[in-house]
């Protein structure tokens, strides 16, 4: 059997790939429980030196794969090649960390006390079609980095690019059995690598209800987990900030909303709403929607039918629609950016994760109900805060509770900080230099002298 790959851009077949299923999985994991005792005796040098070839080898091909990720994805060329720049970035970061790797040692009476941080063993990567290699990336780079080996489960819509990562692995290196791809259904392979007795840990990116059924089911075999969940985040715009640079419509359209950091819970000042709202005007109907390979385009369509239909209920006749921009029309799963005003925060549109380009613009009057609205929510992602007034950020960033936030800025994710979320948003953290102990145990040796 096969998958039939889609681009959301011409609805139309543009891969068949092998439809993997229970038997499949199985053999993956096999095949990197048996690879998992030497690749872990690596020495650090020399594990650093294969990932920082297999860097190498990415950039080397970083062009074919950002034009294959903005035709599956349906996203623009220039947020593709950014997304596969990230890639190479972020296997070069975690080429230093296999002899970073360090332990402690404790005092203690009648002896010497250490530690060792342990690889886990194999470990299955599940991961979502919005961006499916850089996520990809984030997870397999520090595994791989820790010794461990690795079964990674991209999105059944967007698997080619994590199959072209396997094949660019082992012709960079990789001994076989380190790096396994299976392309097929989350409820299939997934589900499998979840309940495999021989899977030590599963980190997965995607939705809060997915999420919730995984760690269910990890909590049987008592699997490690991270969890990377949805997302309701909070644009928080003061009366005093640069209301022009606030209203980037990136902030929520970037990868047509199709981003759990999508700030797409906009709250305004009253102060600052009139102005707010005509540059926001602006802004979104000039967006570029349209062909992803164009170089000029800004905004793809949404990954499916399904997605489309299911975001555009978002939005239905008689809806408070303030503005919106403008979309191709013929083939291709396109929905025009939508900006939908006067909006109270228990609204659907406003409290459930819409995972499109529909955002809700929110009135607020001051530093605490700013904060309450920006916290009346089950999630705890991402959000920004845009002030000129630095006490006034410092004391709204620290009140938001959220994992990550930014302050005139809308941006969420550096290979070398942490990301991950509050709240029904996720367990645990990804990228950083923390992320390695998300993927060893600390082992505790006492030495009696």
């Amino acid at each position: 059997m096969t998958l039939a790959v889609i681009e959301p851009a011409t609805e139309r077949v543009m891969a068949e790939v092998p439809r993997a299923g229970i038997e499949e999985t199985d053999a993956a994991v096999a095949a990197a429980k048996a690879a998992f005792p030497a690749w872990r005796a690596v020495a650090p040098g020399d594990r650093s030196a294969l990932l920082r070839h297999l860097a190498e080898a990415l950039e080397a091909e970083a062009e074919d794969l950002a034009r294959l990720e903005a035709r599956n994805a349906g996203k623009p060329i220039s947020d593709a090649r950014g997304e596969i720049a990230m890639v190479v970035e972020c296997f070069r970061y975690y080429a230093a960390a296999p002899e970073r790797l360090l332990g402690q040692t404790i005092p203690v009476t009648g002896g010497v006390d250490m530690t060792f941080h342990e690889p886990l063993g194999v470990v299955g990567l599940i991961t979502p079609w919005n961006f499916p290699l850089v996520i990809a990336s984030w997870k397999v780079a520090p595994a791989l980095a820790a010794g461990n080996t690795v079964v990674l489960k991209p999105a059944e819509l967007t698997p080619l690019t994590s199959i072209e990562l396997e094949r660019i692995g082992l012709d960079a290196g990789l001994p076989e059995g380190v790096l396994n791809v299976v392309a097929g259904p989350g409820s299939v392979c997934g589900k499998r690598l979840v309940e495999h007795p021989d899977v030590a840990k599963i980190a997965f990116t995607g939705s809060t209800e997915v999420g919730r059924t995984i760690a269910a089911g990890a909590a049987q075999t008592i699997k490690r987990v991270t969890l990377e969940l949805g997302g309701k985040s909070a644009n928080v715009v003061f009366a005093d900030a640069d209301l022009a640079a606030a209203a980037a419509p990136s902030a929520v359209f970037g990868n047509a909303g199709q981003d759990c950091c999508a700030r797409s819970r906009i709250l305004v000042e009253r102060a600052g709403m009139d102005e707010f709202m005509a540059e926001f005007e602006r802004q979104v109907k000039s967006i570029r929607v349209g062909d992803p390979l164009a170089e000029e385009t800004e905004m793809g369509p949404l990954i499916s039918a399904a997605q489309r239909t299911a975001v555009a209920s978002y939005a239905p006749d008689g809806a408070p629609v303030a503005f919106r921009g403008e979309a191709p029309e013929g083939p291709g799963f396109w929905l025009a950016p939508t900006v939908l005003a006067p909006v109270s925060n228990s609204d659907r549109a406003a409290a459930e994760e819409i995972f499109g380009p529909i955002a809700c613009v929110i009135e607020f009057e001051g530093e605490e109900e700013a904060a309450r609205l920006a916290n009346d929510t089950i999630y705890g992602l991402s959000g920004s805060i845009w002030t000129r007034d630095g006490a006034k950020a410092l004391r709204m960033a620290r009140a938001v509770e959220t994992g990550v936030i930014s302050i005139n800025s809308n941006s969420s994710v550096r290979v070398s900080t942490p990301f991950g979320g509050f709240k029904q948003s996720g367990v645990g953290r990804e990228l950083g230099p923390g992320a390695l102990e998300h993927y060893t145990d600390v082992k505790n040796v006492y030495y009696a002298t």
